[in-house]
C-alpha cells in the first residue's frame, strides 16, 4: 500500500471521528453508564457492552445528521468551517449514509439487543435532537430547553436498559441530567456568542446576548441543580436511591458550579463563562459515579 493511500485513509477516519464528534461521545455513554449502574441488581457486561456501543452509534448518527443539516451554517462559524462537510472532503450523500446507518443500527442494538424501551428512548432522543432541537436554534432560545429532553436521556435509557421500566427512579436520573444542561450550554453559548451569531443561533436566554439578565438566569438555573440532584437521595422517601456521601458530593458540586455562576454574573466576562463550562464537564461525571457508588 503506498504512503499517499494511508494518508488518505487516516485523513478520511479523522473525517469520520469529526463528523460523528467521537471524543464528545464520552461524556453521553459515561452517562448511559451511570444509569446502568443505578439500575443493574448485578452488572451483566454483555448487556453494558451492547448499551455502549448501541448508544455511541445513535449519539454519532445524530451528530452527524446535526452536521448535514447545517453544512451551510458550518460555513459561518470559525469553529466549524473546518469540518469536512464544509471543506467539501466528504460528500454529503456519503455523510447522510454514515449518520443514518449508525442511528439505525444504534437504536437496533437498544432495542433488539436490550429491550423495547431503550429503542424507543433512543429513537426519540435522536428525532427530537436531529429535527426539533437542530432547526429550533435558529428561531428561538427554547432551543435549549428543547435540546435539553434528548441530552438527558442517555442515563434514563441506561437505567430502562438495565431494568426494563419505567419510573420515579428513572426519572430523576433524568431531571438531574436534565437541569445541568442549562448551565452547561449557556456557558458554551456565552464563550461563542460572537460565532453562533455568523450563524444566526439564538441560544443564550434573552435576545441581547452576553446581559447581565442572562447571566443571572444562568446562575439561577445553576442554583437549581443542587436540589434537583438530591432528589435521588430525598426521593422516593421509603428507600432512597443514593446514601449522604453521594447527597454531600452532590451538594458539593453543585455549590462549585454555582461559584463560577457568580462570577460569571458578576463579571459578564467570557474568561468566567469558560471557569463555569469546564466546571459543568467535572460536575456531571463526579456526581453521577457518587451516585453509582453510594447507591442503596
Amino acid at each position: 500500500m503506498s504512503e499517499q493511500n494511508i494518508v488518505q485513509k487516516h485523513t478520511l477516519g479523522r473525517d469520520i471521528a469529526t463528523l460523528f464528534k467521537l471524543r464528545l461521545s464520552s461524556l453521553v455513554i459515561v452517562s448511559a453508564i451511570a444509569g446502568y449502574g443505578m439500575g443493574a441488581e448485578s452488572w451483566d457486561w454483555s448487556a453494558l457492552s451492547l448499551l455502549i456501543i448501541g448508544g455511541v452509534l445513535l449519539t454519532a448518527g445524530s451528530n452527524g445528521m446535526n452536521q448535514v443539516w447545517e453544512i451551510e451554517l458550518d460555513k459561518l462559524m470559525h469553529r466549524t468551517m473546518n469540518r469536512p462537510l464544509p471543506q467539501d472532503r466528504m460528500t454529503l450523500k456519503l455523510a447522510t449514509i454514515l449518520s443514518v446507518t449508525a442511528a439505525v443500527v444504534g437504536v437496533g442494538i437498544l432495542w433488539s439487543g436490550l429491550n423495547l424501551a431503550s429503542g424507543v428512548l433512543g429513537l426519540s432522543a435522536f428525532v427530537l435532537y436531529v429535527f426539533v432541537y437542530t432547526p429550533m436554534k435558529r428561531i428561538s432560545s427554547i432551543a435549549v430547553f428543547v435540546g435539553a429532553i434528548p441530552g438527558a436521556l442517555p442515563p434514563m435509557i441506561g437505567y430502562v436498559a438495565a431494568t426494563g421500566n419505567f419510573g420515579l427512579e428513572a426519572g430523576m436520573l433524568f431531571a438531574v441530567q436534565f437541569m445541568w444542561q442549562f448551565p452547561h450550554f449557556w456557558a458554551i453559548a456565552w464563550v461563542l456568542q460572537d460565532d453562533y451569531a455568523r450563524a444566526g443561533y439564538k441560544l443564550l436566554p434573552f435576545e441581547e446576548g452576553r446581559s447581565k439578565r442572562s447571566a443571572f438566569q444562568i446562575l439561577m438555573y445553576t442554583l437549581f441543580c443542587i436540589p434537583i440532584s438530591l432528589l435521588p437521595w430525598a426521593l422516593p422517601l421509603h428507600q432512597p436511591m443514593v446514601g449522604n456521601v453521594a447527597a454531600v458530593i452532590s451538594i458539593l458540586m453543585g455549590l462549585m458550579m454555582s461559584y463560577y455562576a457568580y462570577r460569571l454574573f458578576r463579571t459578564c466576562e467570557i474568561k468566567d463563562a469558560k471557569s463555569l463550562m469546564f466546571s459543568s464537564f467535572v460536575y456531571l461525571p463526579v456526581v453521577q459515579l457518587a451516585e453509582v457508588f453510594n447507591r442503596i
